[in-house]
């Protein structure tokens, strides 16, 4: 409606042109009518919505106003010059005036009442406030505070003679200046090369560093008080005073601190925990300068797992937390300690030679066994195995821990005054690294690179002349060229976890090799197939290794598969299905290294095994050692009763291949007989017998010695 008279003056303004006076004069005395009735109809809305006095007093004068004017239509309309006398332009300009004058009045009045409720309730909220309000002037004196604020400071805060700093730590005033300097300042002025003004404890030379919004300072140590209050500061630089809020954060802080500490340390000896470890570790290793090094030591508890089955855990988780107080308290600052098992803790020399490492380690080890651990009314002594390492800069984490923990178990069995150290250069630190770098060479690349096939030949006792039977040794070459022992190798890959790949290959790569070579092996009864522990608790592998020989059939009478004792009796009703099923599609099964594990003969009978290979250390100078000519026997006896043939390992003179002979062995192995081969090797030979060097060959013996197959 309002724009509807809002528009209205362009027509009007149109028509003015174009009509007659006569004509016009009564169109615009019309449209003056519905103007003034549209301005009263709103008046009317404000004052029913607003039913404010200055609303009132200005709609009275508009109302003056609007009468006057309609009255002056009304009466020029009806020839008049005027209703009412009294009413005219100059009166009602008066009038109207006077009311708005009035209104004006009235607005100012309510707006100083506003103000002073504002300023009542600003005022009740400054001293109610929870957290202390101050203002200072650039003098560090307090110009204004709330009840909060003093009572943190105290009354003596309002003194004249007060200052900030007083209240707080060394430093407090300087670092409330900076930070309130550093908000104010522009970024422009903090980006350039300009000094920054110059302000109250703070040189013009000196630097000026962003500071946080808000910051924490500790409180004047009071005396009886144990450790200061911590105060959250926040404050801003405005007309040349500073105005901010203090907050008492104390128990917040205190609570922070604790959460931190129970979440790098352990709550039971409260040293480190295995996080807090690793990073107290990887922030000093980072920090190494080039060419410096540290030192981390590898502490294991002997026998602790006694005291907590003889008298509880209880018990020894107190002895366990004085062990630690001991231990932590030999330690010099910047060197820390960590719990990373039940009884095994990590210490970190920082930026320590190994040399003065390894004598503070002897003093531990002596320290942790000097003198008894008492709980209630019980004492005991414990002692403790430490390996150390060296460890330089770029070397990983994970690497150094695992050095670290094979030093400490070389420390256990080496029995070294319960101290190994490994140094830089030593022969048993170049061998972990050499271990770790094979663990990761094969975990990042395919299990087979580099890897291939020996063969050692197996002789027959009974006729060395008519077989051509060998074991299938594991090899491999690195990139370089240079050979890799195969118990690294083997031991890396357990470590890895793809023992059971590699297997699968020996054994795929072996069935390959004999179906290729079929034709040439008509001397050759059986080769054998060595299988780690880890990869007959995969069940994935055995399937697979069932399918290869499923699928080979026509040569796996050829196969024969060497499982560990002390693996086969680990389990042995798994072991049993596995021969069984083996057996069955045709194959052989062999158990390596006998004798040399549990010699459990009580389980032999359970396993149907077809061979049994003698462990070599009692074949070796078996001559010299009636105990192991007696084991020998005792094996072979067993053996022969329960149908299984013999294979004796690591067999280097004469001697012993005579007496093996004699007691009826079945099959030898060893340098005496040949080293490893290639299997191209293999595939030119006739018979074992051929490998033998016209030195080794006994067809000339000497007068004490009689050839086995004579």
């Amino acid at each position: 409606m309002f724009r509807f008279g809002q528009w209205t003056c362009l027509p009007m303004l149109i028509l003015a042109m174009t009509l007659e006076y006569q004509h016009f004069l009564p169109l615009l005395w019309l449209f003056t009518a519905i103007t003034i009735s549209i301005l009263v109809f709103y008046l009317i809305q404000i004052l029913i919505k607003t039913r404010s006095r200055v609303a009132i007093w200005y709609g009275i004068g508009l109302a003056i106003t609007l009468f006057s004017s309609f009255s002056e239509v009304v009466a020029a309309s009806l020839g008049l010059k005027v209703i009412i006398g009294s009413v005219n332009s100059v009166t009602a300009a008066l009038s109207s005036s006077l009311l708005t004058a009035l209104a004006i009045a009235e607005h100012m009045r309510e707006e100083h009442r506003q103000r002073l409720e504002v300023q009542a309730e600003l005022a009740h909220t400054f001293n109610a406030m929870p957290i202390g309000m101050f203002t200072l002037n650039l003098e560090g004196r307090l110009l204004s505070a709330n009840p909060a604020l003093l009572n943190m400071l105290g009354q003596s805060a309002i003194d004249p003679h007060a200052r900030w700093g007083q209240f707080f730590e060394p430093g407090a005033w300087t670092q409330l200046h900076r930070q309130v300097h550093d908000r104010r300042a522009p970024q422009a002025q903090r980006a350039s090369d300009t000094p920054a003004a110059h302000w109250v404890g703070r040189s013009a030379n000196e630097a000026t560093p962003r500071m946080p919004a808000e910051f924490e300072i500790k409180g004047a140590t009071e005396p009886g008080e144990l450790s200061p209050r911590r105060y959250l500061v926040k404050a801003t630089l405005t007309r040349g005073k500073i105005q901010g809020s203090l907050q008492d954060v104390t128990e917040k802080s205190q609570a922070a601190e604790e959460l931190y500490f129970l979440a790098n340390h352990d709550s039971l000896t409260k040293v480190l925990n295995r996080r807090g470890l690793e990073m107290g570790l990887q922030e000093a290793m980072d920090k190494l300068p080039a060419g410096a090094s540290m030192s981390m030591a590898y502490l294991d508890l002997d026998r602790f797992k006694l005291i907590n089955d003889m008298f509880g855990h209880a018990v020894g988780d107190e002895v366990l937390s004085q062990v630690c107080e001991r231990v932590t308290s030999l330690l010099p600052e910047g060197m820390f300690m960590g719990r990373v098992g039940g009884d095994e803790f990590v210490i970190a020399f920082s930026q320590t030679p190994v040399a003065m490492a390894e004598h503070m380690c002897r003093g531990i080890v002596e320290c942790i066994k000097s003198k008894p651990y008492r709980s209630g009314a019980s004492a005991f002594y414990v002692y403790g195995s430490i390996g150390l390492i060296e460890v330089s800069q770029g070397m990983a984490l994970k690497d150094a821990l695992s050095g670290a923990d094979r030093a400490c178990q070389h420390a256990k069995v080496a029995n070294r005054a319960g101290l190994m150290v490994y140094h830089r250069q030593s022969a048993q630190f170049l061998e972990h690294e050499a271990h770790l770098r094979l663990i990761g060479q094969i975990t990042k690349g395919a299990p087979s690179n580099g890897l291939y096939l020996e063969m050692q030949p197996v002789m027959s006792l009974a006729d060395p002349s008519a077989g051509l039977d060998f074991e299938v040794l594991l090899r491999m070459r690195n990139p370089d060229g240079t050979m890799e022992p195969t118990e690294r190798l083997i031991r890396a890959a357990q470590a890895s976890g793809r023992m059971g790949e590699i297997d699968l290959w020996v054994v795929s790569s072996t069935l390959a090799w004999l179906n290729e070579h079929h034709s040439k092996l008509a001397q050759t009864h059986f080769a054998c197939v060595n299988l780690s522990g880890s990869s007959l608790n995969d069940t994935q592998f055995l399937s697979e290794v069932y399918d290869l020989l499923e699928n080979n059939r026509h040569i796996v009478h050829m196969v024969c598969l060497e499982i560990t004792e002390s693996v086969a009796l680990h389990d042995i009703d798994n072991t049993r299905k596995f021969v069984n099923k083996v057996r069955r599609i045709g194959a052989r099964v062999a158990l390596d290294d006998f004798g040399a594990g549990y010699t459990s003969f009580t389980y032999l009978k359970e396993i149907s095994a077809d061979m049994i290979k003698i462990d070599g250390s009692f074949i070796l100078d078996m001559n010299k050692h009636p105990a192991n000519l007696a084991i020998v026997e005792t094996i072979v006896s067993l053996a022969k009763n329960l149908g299984m043939k013999v294979i004796a390992e690591w067999v280097e003179d004469h001697e012993t291949l005579q007496t093996l002979k004699d007691i009826g062995v079945d099959y030898a192995q060893g340098f005496l007989i040949s080293a490893a081969r290639p299997p191209a090797s293999i595939l030119a030979a006739a018979s074992v017998f051929e490998f033998l060097t016209p030195q080794e060959k006994p067809l000339s013996p000497p007068p004490t010695f009689q050839p086995p197959w004579q």
